[in-house]
């Protein structure tokens, strides 16, 4: 629901363009202001809705999660089960599949967005967000398609742009001198456009692996490069899945032991993945998780193909050069493409003018979960958690009950 009213704004005349041109207007919210129309803003704009508070979202984009729609691959499914990524209030349809697929998840999301009603405004790129503490407001500035600027007025801000905003893209030493395509797996789509290739796939995380795989279904020839360590853990043990078996031991085992049982099954039924060039982590994977936001890889497949030799293993890369690639340990090999699943970031400290609730270094909240959702003066962080789906929908219901006990007072 959009319940703002444009309260200022006017066009003047532009000299150097001869057009017109618009200078910035200022609109008052009597509502939050939800930044970001992921599933995450979804969530709390959902879980305001169920309290009879309306609010405003805006979304950067042309359509709501954006990142799914737009920057993932075709043959991405949801890594975890449908129960522990639906959002609050309206489970997945019971004919889905235990793994949505992406076209089924967006389904998912545009169903949600319809069923309560949402109505994101797009193409709303926030400039600066800051605290006006005389007025007691948040003014949050945003430039639209055309550069017009738009300054929205609210006493609650929502800050749910989530921990993948911007792509991460390392500096190589000699990236510029390798004469064929560089991407981020953000701009993959499918290993179609690769087949008879020789690809080198930069980082070894869930999109990395599967990536290599795609490629290896699509008859490219891939190779994969692991400059770190990392854990590697079968979808399924015993016919359930990985993540929610580790979430019912958890219940009753301390996170240590849950680790050590998983290791021992995966051993068991992976093998072991240091001969294979994937060098594990000290610290075992759910403590790793809690940790750093780390996650450990659920094998679909890739695995088996590495051991076939069909995708190669090497560790990190020292530097690239024309069509080929020099890694740590010397080896030299040529590659037609590169493709750096490298991951992303946060971008909240490029326009988020508050230093208390979230890290200037990496653009998270300073408190782990479950504490990092609510900072000063009306600000909140929905989908910072490093828990995927659920630690957002845990935090868009704490939102939705804090903004609803202050809610009155400002009506």
């Amino acid at each position: 629901m959009d319940c703002s009213k444009e309260v200022e704004g006017k066009r003047v005349h532009d000299p150097f363009n001869k057009s017109m041109a618009m200078v910035s207007k200022s609109v008052w919210v009597p509502c939050p202001v939800i930044i970001g129309a992921g599933p995450s803003g979804l969530a709390t704009a959902a879980c305001l809705k169920q309290r009879g508070i309306p609010s405003l979202i805006l979304e950067r984009a042309n359509c709501i999660a954006s990142l799914w729609q737009l920057k993932t691959y075709d043959r991405l499914r949801l890594h975890l089960p449908k129960q522990f990524c639906q959002l609050p209030f309206l489970p997945f349809p019971d004919s889905f599949p235990t793994y949505p697929t992406k076209k089924q998840f967006m389904a998912y999301l545009e169903s949600y967005k319809e069923h309560f009603g949402l109505e994101p405004v797009f193409n709303r790129t926030v400039v600066s967000a800051e605290f006006d503490h005389r007025c007691g407001v948040w003014r949050v500035k945003t430039s639209g398609l055309k550069e017009e600027e738009t300054e929205y007025v609210s006493r609650f801000l929502i800050v749910a742009t989530g921990e993948n905003a911007d792509e991460v893209v390392p500096k190589i030493d000699g990236m510029d001198d390798f004469g064929g395509p560089i991407l981020h797996s953000s701009s993959y789509k499918s290993g179609r456009l690769f087949r008879g290739k020789d690809v080198l796939v930069v980082g070894c995380g869930n999109s990395g692996m599967e990536v290599s795989l795609d490629l290896c279904n699509c008859d490219a020839r891939p190779s994969l490069a692991v400059r770190g360590s990392v854990h590697v853990l079968p979808h399924e043990i015993l016919g359930r899945s990985t993540f929610g078996l580790s979430m019912w031991l958890l219940k009753w085992f301390p996170v240590r032991l849950v680790d050590l049982f998983l290791l021992f099954v995966s051993r068991f039924m992976l093998g072991d993945t240091e001969k294979l060039g994937l060098h594990r982590p000290k610290i075992g994977p759910l403590e790793l998780k809690g940790r750093s936001g780390k996650t450990p890889v659920l094998d679909v497949g890739t695995l088996a193909k590495i051991r076939s030799g069909h995708i190669k293993v090497y560790p990190g890369i020292k530097r690239i050069s024309y069509h080929a690639t020099e890694f740590v340990d010397g080896t030299k090999e040529n590659f037609d493409a590169i493709i750096l699943a490298t991951g992303y970031k946060s971008n909240v400290p490029q326009w988020l003018k508050d230093k208390d609730l979230f890290s200037e270094k990496d653009g998270m909240p300073r408190e782990p979960f479950p504490n990092g959702w609510k900072g000063e003066s009306g600000l909140y962080a929905v989908g910072f958690t490093k828990r995927g789906l659920l630690g957002a929908s845990f935090d868009a219901k704490k939102i939705a009950e804090d903004i609803a006990l202050q809610w009155k007072v400002y009506q």
